[in-house]
């Protein structure tokens, strides 16, 4: 049977939406081949490459498409799109820029400006294209919702929560909305969502997936009201839900852990590693929901230091490295690829690394890369940036896990949904670091939460020196800096040091005892 290219065109965008890639593939290579001169056949091929992690190819099907039409401005941003998944950040910024500086009748072409700004961590010019997208579309609910992380994202809490009210008018179920605006600020018993939650959950149209969120915001919700019974009641629904959703096997991760353990032994992390001389990186690592994005804004106060934000540059880096050793073949076991690190071109690495960074930093003599998960590079990171500055942010074991437990996150950490899992994730991270100050020893510096609680400004001149850094007052009024903060403490961040967080755990002590006895048969302490 013989298609049209409409028909063909159809068929891929339904596969891709149905998230069949195999039809969708199909789709394409029939109507890329029998209809070569249809741009939005090459458009949409672009689209499958850029769903399937394969940017090189999307890219040469984009520019295809440009072909026939050069100054297309969907296009166009899809080319930036493509070249920042190939690391080449600037030339993406410059076809964003172009794009941009004409006026369009399209909401969404702004719209999709703002999000590879937002991509990109350049919030205000996000908050800019999104704001040109309203104004063609005043009434649509995820520009509203769009605005409203924005706003987020930059400290503008009251503000954001307007505009995630404005799109909860369009689409009151919307479970990331409602989740979003529970996040905001402390709840009270005057102003509160708990009913509306509520009657949310209820609700026969809210979609399965969909639970978690509503799970997680009431959760939230009643502890700040102080009920604490029902809070956990309603995190744990939420975390077994979202669980139960997930096909994510915790001893791949531990094996990880114990493989990176046993390779990077001290034979191989004291050797002569001629790494890259550049000393601008400070890396800060840890468990997520230790501290890493308060003690960011402390030193990324600093004049002479730019806080890049949760970078994943050196873990691809690494990998295009690898791969490339591996004659361009990707690692089909990851002890391979462990192993393969080893012998790399730890220079070259580093190299990459900062350049990779470029052109957001370089225009202060030291970045910040607050990525937690480097943690499980730190002896590579040592081997390819032996100048470069590691942070390592410690919390109590307890403390760290409850927090970790009651935050619902997008894409990653999928171990924190099972108390148990938790655990003996948290034991494997306590091992590994266990494990880098024994083969490296010195080189990490380790930072407590708690004490930075209790004396903020003691712990960041001691900071700021290990950092090689001179004391500026103003590492002090972190809370006062306007720099957009994407992490889940994107609000917590914009308020002055408190001390409500230490020791928390002791309020759900019996329903957290699963995880207690876990920490505790490995030896570690839980205060």
């Amino acid at each position: 049977m013989s298609y049209t290219k409409e028909q063909l065109f159809s068929l891929a965008v339904s596969a891709i939406d149905a998230g069949d890639m195999r039809s969708a593939i199909n789709a394409c290579r029939e109507m890329n081949s029998q209809y070569p001169d249809f741009h939005q056949g090459w458009r949409i091929a672009c689209e499958l490459h850029l769903r399937l992690n394969n940017p090189k190819s999307g890219l040469a099907a984009i520019n295809r498409s440009l072909s026939f039409q050069p100054n297309d401005a969907e296009d166009l941003l899809k080319k930036a799109e493509c070249l920042m998944g190939l690391a080449e950040v600037e030339a993406a910024l410059n076809i964003i820029n172009q794009v941009v500086k004409y006026d369009y009748k399209q909401s969404h072409i702004f719209s999709l400006a703002g999000l590879l700004f937002s991509r990109l961590d350049q919030h205000e010019l996000s908050l800019e294209q999104y704001r040109r997208a309203l104004a063609l579309d005043p009434e649509n609910p995820t520009v509203h919702y769009n605005i409203g992380s924005e706003l987020r994202f930059l400290g503008r809490i009251a503000e954001s929560e307007v505009s995630l009210n404005q799109s909860l008018k369009g689409r009151p179920l919307d479970a990331e909305t409602l989740a979003m605006r529970s996040s905001l600020r402390k709840q009270t018993p005057d102003n509160n969502h708990v009913e509306a939650l509520t009657t949310v959950l209820a609700s026969p149209e809210l979609h399965d997936g969909d639970q978690p969120y509503i799970y997680y915001a009431l959760a939230k919700e009643k502890d700040d009201l102080g009920d604490h019974a029902a809070s956990f009641d309603y995190l744990k629904r939420g975390a077994d839900k979202r669980r139960s959703q997930m096909a994510y096997q915790p001893e791949t991760d531990l094996e990880i852990i114990a493989a990176i353990q046993e390779t990077f032994n001290k034979q191989l992390l004291m050797a002569d590693s001629a790494g890259c001389s550049s000393d601008e990186p400070i890396f800060i690592i840890g468990m997520p929901r230790t501290g890493t994005t308060l003690v960011e804004r402390i030193l990324g106060s600093h004049s002479e230091v730019y806080a890049a934000g949760e970078l994943d540059s050196f873990g691809r880096e690494m990998m295009r490295l690898a791969v490339d050793s591996n004659g361009g073949e990707k690692f089909q076991v990851r002890q391979d690829l462990i192993q393969a690190t080893t012998h790399l071109n730890f220079k070259l690495l580093g190299e990459r690394y900062v350049q990779a960074t470029r052109p957001f930093t370089g225009h202060t003599s030291r970045f910040i890369d607050k990525l937690p998960f480097n943690y499980l590079y730190a002896g590579l990171i040592h081997l390819a940036l032996p100048n470069a500055k590691i942070i390592n942010l410690k919390r109590n074991p307890m403390d760290t896990c409850y927090a970790v437990y009651k935050q619902l996150f997008r894409d990653v950490y999928p171990f924190s949904y099972n108390l148990e899992e938790l655990g003996r994730y948290y034991v494997a991270y306590h091992q590994l670091m266990e494990h880098w100050n024994k083969v490296i020893p010195g080189v990490i510096y380790t930072v407590n939460y708690e004490d930075v609680v209790a004396d903020t400004e003691g712990e960041a001149r001691k900071l700021l020196d290990y950092c090689g850094l001179e004391w500026q007052q103003q590492c002090l009024r972190f809370y006062e800096n306007k720099q957009a903060s994407t992490t889940a403490s994107a609000t917590q961040v914009r308020q002055p040091i408190y001390k409500s967080s230490v020791a928390k755990w002791r309020l759900y002590e019996e329903q957290l005892k699963p995880l207690s006895d876990i920490i505790l048969a490995a030896g570690i302490e839980i205060g």
